[in-house]
């Protein structure tokens, strides 16, 4: 629990939740992460790696790596907090279930949800979705249109969220169309370190990867 009670009678708490796999984390999840606390004024903002997803097909990378690479993605930011609620949990992990954790333990506060157009786009097909649009309000980063493998550099196209039919906030940044799939397809076949790894992900993650020769084959 975090030691973040006490709030202004003026100005409730405002806490953010960026959950993902982070498999791995990169320069664009940072970049959003900046972005988040800057543009919504977070008092805090919870860094959640994936446990158990209900919505991944490809086995994850073991929590403990995913941690420690968000440890290392997100450093130096402040009110951050990389929180591992959700790879302890038994079972399946859903976002009502951790909001509503966090309304309790931020009583009064006013929650966010910090997530990408592509997950925007997604949004109803997820479990209890009602529930987060109740507890929260969503803040919503744009993205290029072209994400994937060879997608590694900035997009000037956007995805279209025009037709999106439930309120949310926009953060302003810069659009990126770089992906955890496309780091992970740069260290497939490789066999020693990855120097170039560091255009991709922030620098402690690059090591990281490299010590722990994580993503050497495909999954």
């Amino acid at each position: 629990m975090s030691e973040l009670t006490a709030q202004s009678p003026q100005r409730p708490l405002r806490v953010g939740m960026f959950g993902g796999a982070f498999d791995p984390p990169h320069w664009a999840h940072r970049a959003l992460a900046e972005t988040a606390l800057q543009q919504l004024e977070l008092d805090q903002l919870h860094i959640l790696p994936t446990g158990q997803a209900w919505h991944k097909t490809r086995v994850l990378t073991p929590a403990e790596h995913r941690v420690a690479m968000c440890e290392r993605a997100f450093a130096g930011l402040p009110r951050v907090l990389v929180d591992q609620r959700e790879i302890r949990r038994d079972g399946p992990s859903y976002t009502a279930d951790t909001l509503a954790e966090l309304a309790t333990e931020y009583p009064g506060a006013r929650l966010f949800l910090i997530l990408g157009a592509d997950q925007l786009l997604a949004f109803k097909t997820w479990v209890r979705w009602q529930e987060v649009l109740q507890c929260a309000t969503l803040a919503v980063a744009s993205r290029g249109v072209n994400i994937g493998a060879e997608a590694v550099s900035d997009s000037q196209l956007a995805q279209d969220l025009s037709g999106v039919d439930i309120p949310f906030t926009r953060l302003g940044m810069p659009l990126h169309n770089l992906s955890a799939t496309a780091v992970r397809a740069q260290v497939q076949g490789r066999s020693r370190r990855y120097p170039d790894l560091d255009v991709l992900v922030p620098e402690g993650v690059a090591h990281y990867i490299s010590e722990h020769h994580l993503y050497r084959h495909a999954t």
